[in-house]
C-alpha cells in the first residue's frame, strides 16, 4: 500500500536521471521488507513553478513523500527515511534541497478498489 511520491523542480531533469532515481527509491521501499512487493506504488511529479525562501525558483529541490497505512513503528519509519535519503544523497547530492517525509494514513478512512 505505500505510495512514494517524488516531487521535484523542473530543472532537476537537466541534472540527473529522474526515472533512474525513482526506480532506485522504489527498490529501497521494496527491500525494506515492510510491504508486499505488489503493493508498492511510486510516481514522480515535476513542478514548473515553486518558491523557496527569498531565492524564489533558483533553488532546485527533490521532496519525497511516503504515505503508509498506519501501523509501522517510529523506528521502522526512521530507518526507511534514512535509507531513502542515503540514495538521494548518492544520486542527487548536487541538488540543493533533498527532503523525505513519511506519513501515516488512517486505515479506517482509506478505501481501495483493486482487481
Amino acid at each position: 500500500m505505500p505510495h512514494l511520491i517524488m516531487e521535484y523542480s523542473n530543472s532537476v531533469e537537466e541534472r540527473l536521471n529522474v526515472s533512474g532515481l525513482l526506480e532506485d527509491l522504489h527498490q529501497v521501499v521494496i527491500d525494506s521488507g515492510l510491504f508486499e512487493i505488489d503493493s508498492v506504488k511510486s510516481r514522480a511529479q515535476r513542478y514548473h513553478h515553486w518558491l523557496v525562501g527569498d531565492a524564489a525558483d533558483s533553488v532546485d529541490f527533490i521532496h519525497l513523500r511516503l504515505e503508509l497505512l498506519s501501523g509501522r513503528t517510529a523506528e521502522q519509519k526512521r530507518g526507511l527515511a534514512k535509507s531513502l535519503i542515503a540514495v538521494m544523497r548518492q544520486s542527487a547530492g548536487q541538488i540543493e534541497s533533498l527532503t523525505v517525509d513519511i506519513r501515516d494514513m488512517d486505515k479506517d478512512a482509506f478505501q481501495r478498489i483493486s482487481s
